[in-house]
């Protein structure tokens, strides 16, 4: 096995636990075990003795995040815990009580440390042998964990799980399909686990990496010194449809992926979209180089552009002379503007608008009629005629010349503010369909309606593209934009899930049709129901996390 050393730096860690480890060892967090507590879910809090309602040791309050100090057990709500550690010395370290999550008061930040991670395991599996109902729950089946060291195969001490397409949760009422596993936490990435699940179960994307597309012998010559983003999701991807239902730790894809975007190598809490279009981006560099093309080839077949890649047309008129200019560019997603015309600053980003109807609400179709209305350009932003042969007030309208085999739109809810020179979150309630039919948005449709129709014969015409699309994933943002969170509805043989990171459960639709939803994945209708006729059909992956593992991760 390779011993190469990476050629670039990771990010260090939090100090704070260094020094924490230093002194006290995990000593700290065995003492803390006998209070976890496990919810029937897989959830894990932790458990105060003293009171049912734990608050906040210095505002006696009760609500948002409360974190447990490690040192002293005094429990400190978000506003105060920095105040903890300032006025105790060393009292850095403090777990949330709510998710039983390992954060730094100093630093204001989640960290990873896998030895908590290993004290939470071992107290999962406690329960287990206590609760005959939960034993088989996808939250709670911790199992087997592996590590590849330089002399052979490390096994731990748990129990492995029998291979299965399907798993029954604790309900008895329904089946897990294969491919749900829970994704850990590494230290404030939920932002990256989010996306992954949605990546997980795009049906085109998943065949190509399960059917071993991605060659990673070739791959491995190819790149001496540095990681290869594809093969570490080859390795997500064999990892998950394993049939190995423990919570799984993409720590080799965060470093490879650390190293393709150099500027967010951290372990602050990053943007899923962001991270979403750095992914594709590092796979398209990636195929394109092993194929020897440019990065500018003109249509692209890597696995990325494939599936996610389509095309907007851009039309702009000069409002003198009527001539227009049309130019296309290529789209990885699209992202919609939320209506808040009708919103205050007050009532966008402070008040939550709920699914019951509120007049700070806005609909798919409608941030999608946004998209493609014609909107005038400010006199700032004259172009230049090509009949006039000058600067000319113009209009610019959008609209979709090609739709691609899946399809991301992303939501809007981060802005700037000009007036108060701050950015704001915009929590408005969005109504979005599960079936979506995209032909209002075509070029065809929108140039036809421009004219009134009296245009019968376009260009290229889109008549026997697909344009019904069902969802399938639905990633989410709580909380705000110093604090937030992100979540993943996958939607499976017309069943939700809720990837809350390590945890999965069922959940109804309404509870998905009431979140703030930041990023949507549909994909064509045909290709739904094909994908959904039965999951059992899928190999089971043989190739289970083969690749060498990073030091200190499970």
């Amino acid at each position: 096995m390779s011993t190469r050393k990476p050629s670039y730096a990771n990010p260090k860690p939090c100090n704070h636990l260094s020094a924490y480890k230093l002194k006290h060892g995990s000593s700290g967090y065995k003492s803390l075990q006998k209070s976890l507590k496990s919810a029937p879910n897989g959830r894990t809090s932790v458990r105060i003795q003293e009171t049912k309602v734990p608050r906040c040791s210095v505002c006696n309050g009760f609500e948002g995040r409360l974190y447990i100090c490690l040192i002293c057990s005094s429990v400190s709500c978000s506003n105060h815990a920095v105040l903890h550690t300032q006025l105790e010395i060393g009292h850095d370290l403090a777990v949330d009580v709510q998710r039983a999550e390992l954060f730094c008061c100093a630093c204001s930040d989640q960290v990873y440390d896998p030895d908590f991670d290993k004290c939470v395991m071992a107290k999962h599996m406690l329960d287990l042998q206590c609760s005959t109902n939960s034993a088989d729950s996808i939250g709670e089946r911790l199992c087997e964990r592996k590590r590849l060291g330089g002399s052979g195969v490390e096994l731990s001490e748990f129990k492995k799980p029998e291979k299965s397409g399907l798993v029954r949760d604790h309900r008895a009422k329904s089946c897990y399909p294969l491919g749900l596993r829970g994704l850990n936490n590494l230290g404030s990435t939920c932002f990256m686990n989010s996306v992954l699940q949605a990546l997980l179960h795009a049906p085109p994307l998943r065949n190509y990496f399960l059917s071993d597309r991605h060659s990673r012998r070739t791959c491995r010559k190819r790149t001496a010194n540095r990681l290869c983003l594809p093969c570490e999701l080859h390795g997500v991807y064999s990892a998950v449809y394993s049939g190995d239902w423990t919570p799984y730790s993409p720590a080799q894809l965060l470093y490879s992926w650390w190293q393709h975007s150099e500027n967010l190598a951290s372990y602050e809490q990053q943007d899923a979209h962001e991270f979403f279009i750095s992914v594709l981006d590092g796979i398209h560099e990636k195929e394109t180089k092993a194929r020897n093309h440019t990065k500018d080839s003109g249509d692209c077949q890597c696995i990325a552009h494939r599936v996610f890649s389509g095309l907007l047309r851009s039309d702009v008129t000069c409002m003198t002379c009527g001539f227009t200019s049309t130019t296309y560019d290529p789209c990885l997603d699209i992202s919609l503007n939320l209506d808040t015309s009708r919103c205050s600053w007050s009532d966008a980003s402070n008040k939550p608008a709920k699914a019951n109807g509120s007049s700070c609400s806005s609909t798919l179709l409608g941030c999608l009629d946004l998209f493609t209305k014609p909107e005038k350009l400010g006199s700032d932003q004259k172009l230049y005629c090509q009949n006039c042969q000058e600067l000319r007030d113009s209009s610019k309208q959008m609209s979709i010349r090609k739709l691609p085999m899946v399809l991301c739109l992303h939501i809007k809810r981060f802005e700037h503010s000009l007036v108060r020179k701050m950015m704001r979150k915009i929590d408005s309630y969005l109504h979005f369909p599960f079936s979506l039919d995209m032909t209002p948005y075509l070029s065809s449709s929108i140039v036809r309606n421009r004219f009134g129709n009296r245009i019968f014969a376009f260009e290229g015409d889109e008549s026997e593209m697909s344009t019904e699309f069902e969802i399938f994933a639905v990633v989410t943002h709580s909380g705000t934009l110093d604090s937030g969170h992100y979540v993943t509805y996958l939607r499976i043989q017309d069943q939700w899930y809720k990837c809350d990171n390590a945890w999965i459960n069922e959940v109804d639709e309404g509870i998905v049709r009431a979140s703030q939803c930041y990023m949507m994945f549909y994909m064509h209708k045909t290709l739904y129901h094909k994908a959904n006729v039965d999951l059992r059909h899928l190999p089971v992956s043989t190739q289970k996390e083969a690749f060498q593992r990073m030091a200190g991760c499970c």
